[in-house]
């Protein structure tokens, strides 16, 4: 992992830390345009597993500043939203940070496993500590559980659409 930190292959294209926040701050930038408080929900929905490979407590803030939209105004929302997305941002995620939201998503899986599956699922979270497989790797693997799945949610993590390689998982 140390050879490619903070990047990720994917189509023959590198994609750096950088072009995730930039990506992730256009995308803000359209909601702050709608200036409808729907659409801020489902953008912190949308990057909840990218904001927390990034920042835990700046995605918990996020979150109580979306929520706290009976008590001020709009443009107070986005505009601390703005400060603590950005916030979130300055720090890089590390494969500890990875991992942690890798078994986040297990839990919405493991009881649908079986016990083969669930080993194979460690397994590859196992391979991924100790640099055996990408990021991009496990989690093109992954994407093949949230389609077999069927599970809208995890389909809409900007995390799964700038992290994971575009080779379709064969293990699952």
């Amino acid at each position: 992992m140390n050879k490619n930190k903070g990047k990720q292959t994917v189509k023959n294209a590198i994609i750096s830390e950088e072009d995730v926040k930039q990506y992730v701050l256009e995308r803000f930038n359209e909601v702050k345009k709608t200036k409808k408080i729907k659409n801020l929900v489902n953008f912190q929905a949308m990057n909840k597993y990218m904001l927390m490979t990034h920042d835990q407590e700046a995605l918990k803030k996020l979150g109580n500043i979306v929520a706290s939209n009976k008590k001020m105004s709009f443009e107070e929302i986005l505009e601390n939203y703005e400060k603590y997305l950005i916030k979130a941002f300055e720090k890089e995620p590390t494969a500890k940070m990875h991992i942690n939201v890798i078994m986040h998503i297990f839990g919405y899986f493991s009881k649908e496993f079986s016990q083969h599956e669930k080993e194979l699922y460690l397994d590859l979270v196992e391979r991924y500590r100790n640099e055996k497989i990408t990021l991009g790797n496990i989690l093109a693997e992954i994407n093949t559980i949230i389609f077999r799945f069927n599970n809208t949610y995890l389909v809409s993590q900007t995390y799964f659409l700038l992290y994971s390689d575009t080779q379709p998982g064969i293990i699952f």
